[in-house]
Order: structure tokens, then C-alpha cells, then sequence
């Protein structure tokens, strides 16, 4: 490439989002396969995986089919059609699946055995094992199940999105004189797909089977005076997503509630099929459910292993498992500690789940609880069931508090949850409202005002992460508290938008998506780049879950073009090319993968000496930067920024354990290990832990 030149239009400046999506699956995959993470961990990963594929299909393969059928042009600025993505997609989405299953059927399952634990193949059950097995069928099974023989009075049924089935291929005739050749058999959504064998008819200490084993096992039972020739487990993976227009509803909730029920039965986008079935069975299916041969996946084992990640729950063996870890308090917040005295001593930093995520909770409690506290407002994007935080809003509005919360009703996969959340909350007495027509409202946000004296003071949390308990001891993310009065006031206006018409005013602190979130980030990069063209010391380091956005994607370029040293920590999705001779040989890009889903965004600017650190709900994508509502905040306090640099980013990148390097082909290889291992989650583990 011309060295003097810079052409955003050029497709080569740009790796496919969805494949990089893809090569982040790969990358979970791996840890199936790393011997040094604890065997059912690794049994855990493997199923984080197979999860990972079924959204990608559900919602990205969906999305480029709709686009293939009409034709659409390549949107993304890689330039790839949606047929060449999908052509490509299907390449390397085979090649995973049948990785998968090779791990699990030549890596984790006699690995398993080896510790006890069994995965008992038909042929593998002693007699009392088939006796139990025979009862559990008649028992549980049977009662529930309802064969369909397809007839010209039964057409093919509608297969529930992801569901487990079986194609059933029969001979004979029933007391009816039917000669149906073929049948489906749903299994039942209510029972497990892998069931732990009581301990009086286990051998071993833990012996389990699947599901689909005991309908095979009894197929006959389902058809009695009938042949069974042959039977074969299949599963359906349907477009998932919900299909609301904002401005043309006149209730949101009411919109999304009745578009809940359709997911399950949106166009068909994979066949997952038992490898065994034969083609003519196959093609069946095929037709049956308008797909491609590119679109059927052939598995060597479970068609569903996600089932599976119910197995390290069910185990109790500690030694299999990561150590447990018991998350830190600050020192400054103390078990049952006045929050607010300790808030107005100064910011406090939580990193999570390092450390705890108790004092976001006991905040909104003691909230609830305090009779100088006027006004509570929050965002919640996803919460969980049973949050602890939505019940403290409910009692708080209950208890005739100024109660408002922002809920994201179209949280992907979320929405039930949310809407039966925002009923709850409207019951209690609490204002809801959904954010804006056209937004989604994915900044994390908490504001109290409370009475102290003659004046009203305003506390704040903001954070990168969900307001979610059990999240947050998976994820890694930050938070602060602070009641610094220009933060109060812009967390404040902010919330106006949300809930009223008009115009909020400008912001003193915070960076707003969609309003200077984005042209402020390409601001802060071209200084770096002028830094650099000035001779000053000039560094960029973010971290971030995806990069996708172009101009961003320009202006990091022409910063590394212009002499700007920039290291990116991206999990999943990079559309960034590093390593392109006279364009981005200044920028290292990384992915760390280990024991925690990394989340947190941390964007430094080194400003020539002058260390400027941000904290962000958003990522630098398109969508975070023009149709979310997004915060991005700095932190000002030097303690706090010197933490979130050695702990945040400095640590991830000297990280030689977990980390993966990306280069410009858009492959991604694993860091090599020096002399001394590094693990940035481990040493956080270590540095700020109980």
C-alpha cells in the first residue's frame, strides 16, 4: 500500500466481522483443549462454545441470510457480499463443529472417565442400569411424549427453535392399517438432557446418560407393532431475532411481548443432524425446512452440547473445578460501613470480580433505607431473576421513594426477563419508562440524591458492566462511586433524556453516546497523532470487547502512520488489520481468554506525559457509538487511574498465559510463554482477593 495514502473505501484495511466472531469461538474452544485449566472447566468452555455458535447463528447467520435472499449490497467495509460471507462462515463453522466433537469424544470424555466420570453408552449399561433406565423411561418419559407418524392427517410438526428431536424411520402397519415410513418424536423441554444415574445403580462414582440414549434405547415402546429401522437425534437453530419497529408501536412492552413467542419459530438457519442419519433421511429434513447442504452439520455425538455444562454443577470435586476465590472489599468499605460518609471522602474504584460486587447492592439498600434519601434513579439492562438490587427498588418505591428506572426491554435474550422486571417495578409504584424511541439505553448508571443539611447532594455509580450479582463474578469489570458534583449533575441530565423530552444541556464530565461519545474518541486519537508528529511521548491503549467502527478504525491508522505507539486488548470482534507495512506496524492487537469473560472498556491516552484514563459502557462499534445510550467517564482521581493502568490494561498486556496476538491475515496465535508465566486474571486474583 502507498505509504502516503489512506483510503477508508479500501477493503483490505478490514477483517469480517463475523469471522473474527468466529476465530473468538475458536479461541473459547481452545480452552477445551488446554491442559492447564481444570478438567471440568475445560468440559465448561467446550459448552460455552457450542452456546457461543448457537447465537451467532440465531442472530448474525440469520441476519445474512435475509440479506442474501434480497440481494442485498456488502454492508460491512470489508466488501464481502452476504453469499461470500455465508460460503466462508460455513467453511469454518464446520471445521469448529467438528473440533468440538472431536475434543469431547477423543480429549474430554476419557479424560472424564479416568476421574469417574461416565457418560454411559447403551451398550455400556449393566443389567440393573437398563432396569433403572427402562423405568425412568415408562416412569418419566413416555407419559409425556407425543409421536407424530407424518401422513397425509399429520403434516410435519413445528420444531421449537433449538429443541431436541428425533427422526424416526419405521415398517410395518398399525391397528389402523397406517404404513407411516416416517415419524418425529419431540423430547420433552421439561426433562434434562443429561441425567445422573442414582448412586445404588452407578458403578463408578458418577455415571450419567443422556436423554437421547433413553429414547433410543425404548424408541420401539414409543411404536409398538412397528419396526424400527432407524432413529436419529436432530435439532433446528431458527432466526432469533425480534422484529420491532420503535416508531411504529404505540407500546413497546406490548410490541416485544407479542413478538416473544415467535422466536421459537422463525426461519430455519442450521440443521444439526446425528452424523449416522443417511442422506436421503437428511435431505428430508433439508427440504423440510428450506436449507442448504452448507447448512446441515453433521455431529458425532449430543446435538446439543450446550446440555452438557449442567454436568460441573452436578459434580462436587473442588479438585476439577478453578480454585474458589472470596472477592475483596476496599479497605474504605468496610461490612456494614455508612456508604455514603464513605463516598464523600472520595471516588472509590471497585474492580470486579476481583472485587466484590456487595457494595453496589448495599448501596441501593441503604438508599431504600435512608430517610434523607429523595430520589433513586438506575438503568438496568440486564439484572438476572431474583436480583437483589430490582427487589431494593420495589421495596423503595414501595416505601414512597422517587423511584425511576430505565429499563432496556430489548436486551437480547433478556426481554422476557426485563418486561416481567419492569411489571414488578410498575406494581411497586416506581416510574418506568423504556429509554428512548430508536436507542438502546446500555449505559450502567445509578444516581441517589439525598438531603444532607440545607442542600441536595448527588451520589453516583457508574460502571462498564450490568448491574447483575452473578455476572458479576464472571465477568471483569469496573465500577466507581463518586458524588463529585459535575458528575451528579451531567448523571442527572442524562436521565432527563431518558425519561422527558427536550434538550439536557452539555455535559461537563461525561461522553455521551450518540451525541460526543464518538467525535471526542477521534479527537483524542489525532492529538495523540500530533503529539507524536511534536516529538512528545504519544500512547494508545484500549481495552474493549469488539472494534468495529471505521472511522475509529481510520484514525488509529493514521495515529500509528504518525508515530503513536497503540496497543489494543479486544476479546471477541477486531476489524483492525495490525502489521500492515506503512499503515499499522505501530499497533500490537490482543485477545485474552481465561477464566473470566473479560468485559470492561478502558480507553488511556498517554496526552504527553499528562495520563488521561476513561471507563465506558460501550465498545467502538457503530452501534455504541450512534444507537446506544452510552456513558464514558474519566477518572480523575490519580490513585484510581495509576490502579485501572497496572490493573486493567498493563497487566493484560504483559500477559503470556491467556493471551492470543492477531495479525494482519486475521489469524490469531497464542502469546509464547517466557521464562516467567504471566496471567493477568490469576495475578489479579492473587493482588486483590481475600
Amino acid at each position: 500500500m502507498d505509504a502516503k495514502t489512506l483510503d477508508i473505501a479500501d477493503p483490505s484495511l478490514y477483517i469480517n466481522r463475523e469471522l473474527s466472531l468466529l476465530e473468538f469461538n475458536r479461541r473459547v474452544l481452545e480452552q477445551a483443549k488446554d491442559d492447564s485449566n481444570p478438567l471440568l472447566e475445560r468440559l465448561r468452555f467446550l459448552c460455552i462454545a457450542s452456546s457461543n455458535l448457537d447465537e451467532f447463528f440465531e442472530i448474525r447467520v440469520a441476519g445474512l441470510k435475509q440479506q442474501a435472499v434480497f440481494e442485498a449490497t456488502p454492508l460491512g467495509p470489508d466488501r464481502l457480499t452476504p453469499a461470500e460471507q455465508l460460503k466462508r462462515i460455513s467453511d469454518v463453522a464446520h471445521e469448529i463443529v467438528l473440533e468440538q466433537y472431536r475434543v469431547l469424544n477423543e480429549v474430554l470424555t476419557p479424560r472424564l472417565a479416568e476421574e469417574g466420570i461416565h457418560f454411559l453408552k447403551r451398550a455400556e449399561w449393566n443389567a440393573r442400569q437398563a432396569q433403572w433406565v427402562r423405568r425412568y423411561f415408562y416412569r418419566e418419559l413416555l407419559p409425556v411424549l407425543s409421536p407424530i407418524g407424518l401422513d397425509p392427517s399429520h403434516p410435519f410438526p413445528r420444531i421449537l427453535n433449538k429443541s431436541l428431536n428425533f427422526l424416526v424411520s419405521l415398517e410395518g402397519t398399525d391397528a389402523f392399517g397406517r404404513n407411516s415410513a416416517i415419524a418425529i418424536v419431540q423430547a420433552p423441554r421439561a426433562l434434562p438432557r443429561v441425567i445422573n444415574i442414582p448412586a445404588e445403580y452407578a458403578v463408578g462414582p458418577h455415571e450419567f446418560v443422556f436423554l437421547s440414549s433413553i429414547i433410543h434405547a425404548h424408541v420401539e415402546d414409543i411404536f409398538p407393532g412397528m419396526r424400527v429401522t432407524g432413529c436419529y437425534q436432530f435439532r433446528v437453530t431458527r432466526n432469533s431475532e425480534l422484529f420491532v419497529e420503535d416508531e411504529d408501536v404505540k407500546n413497546l412492552l406490548q410490541a416485544l411481548e407479542g413478538e416473544l413467542h415467535q422466536r421459537r419459530f422463525g426461519d430455519a438457519v442450521r440443521l444439526e443432524i446425528a452424523a449416522e442419519c443417511p442422506p436421503d433421511l437428511v435431505g428430508l429434513l433439508q427440504h423440510e425446512f428450506s436449507l442448504e447442504p452448507a447448512d446441515i452439520y453433521a455431529c458425532n455425538g449430543p446435538v446439543n452440547l450446550t446440555r452438557l455444562m449442567a454436568v460441573p454443577d452436578i459434580i462436587e470435586r473442588a479438585d476439577l473445578k478453578f480454585p474458589g476465590f472470596t472477592s475483596s472489599r476496599p479497605r474504605r468499605l468496610p461490612p456494614n460501613t455508612d456508604l455514603f460518609a464513605a463516598i464523600r471522602r472520595g471516588d472509590v474504584l471497585l474492580h470486579h470480580p476481583f472485587e466484590s460486587f456487595a457494595p453496589v447492592v448495599e448501596f441501593i439498600r441503604q438508599a431504600a433505607a435512608d430517610p434523607d434519601v429523595m430520589v433513586i434513579k438506575q438503568t438496568l439492562y440486564r439484572t438476572g431473576p431474583d436480583s437483589p438490587i430490582a427487589k431494593t427498588l420495589v421495596d423503595a418505591a414501595r416505601a414512597g421513594k422517587e423511584v425511576t428506572v430505565v429499563v432496556e426491554l430489548k436486551a437480547r435474550f433478556d426481554e422476557e426477563a426485563n418486561i416481567e422486571l419492569a411489571t414488578r417495578l410498575q406494581e411497586a409504584g416506581a416510574h418506568v419508562v423504556y429509554g428512548v424511541v430508536g436507542f438502546k439505553t446500555h449505559a450502567k448508571m445509578i444516581l441517589v440524591v439525598r438531603r444532607e443539611g440545607k442542600q441536595l447532594r448527588r451520589y453516583v455509580h457508574l460502571a462498564t458492566g450490568n448491574y447483575h450479582p452473578r455476572t458479576a463474578r464472571q465477568y471483569t469489570d469496573f465500577g466507581l462511586f463518586t458524588c463529585h458534583n459535575a458528575v451528579g449533575v451531567d448523571v442527572q441530565k442524562i436521565f432527563h433524556q431518558l425519561t422527558a423530552p427536550g434538550r439536557a444541556g452539555k455535559l461537563k464530565k461525561l461522553l455521551q453516546s450518540p451525541f460526543t461519545l464518538h467525535t471526542t474518541v477521534l479527537e483524542l486519537i489525532e492529538r495523540e497523532a500530533a503529539h507524536a508528529r511534536a516529538g512528545k511521548p504519544a500512547r494508545i491503549i484500549a481495552k474493549m470487547n469488539a472494534l468495529l467502527e471505521v472511522n475509529v478504525i481510520m484514525a488509529l491508522y493514521s495515529a500509528a502512520r504518525a508515530g503513536v505507539k497503540i496497543d489494543l486488548i479486544v476479546r471477541g470482534i477486531c476489524a483492525l488489520r495490525p502489521g500492515i507495512d506503512g499503515v499499522s506496524t505501530n499497533i500490537r492487537v490482543r485477545s485474552v481468554v481465561g477464566r473470566f469473560l473479560e468485559h470492561s472498556r478502558v480507553f488511556y491516552f498517554q496526552n504527553a506525559g499528562a495520563n488521561e484514563v476513561f471507563l465506558s459502557s460501550a465498545d467502538w462499534m457503530g452501534r455504541n457509538f450512534f444507537n446506544r445510550i452510552e456513558t464514558c467517564f474519566p477518572i480523575e482521581d490519580k490513585r484510581l487511574r495509576d490502579r485501572i493502568i497496572k490493573e486493567g490494561l498493563e497487566a493484560y498486556l504483559s500477559d503470556n498465559t491467556r493471551a492470543w496476538a492477531l495479525h494482519s491475515d486475521g489469524v490469531y496465535q497464542r502469546v509464547k510463554a517466557g521464562a516467567k508465566l504471566r496471567d493477568a486474571q490469576a495475578q489479579l486474583l492473587e493482588l486483590l482477593c481475600d
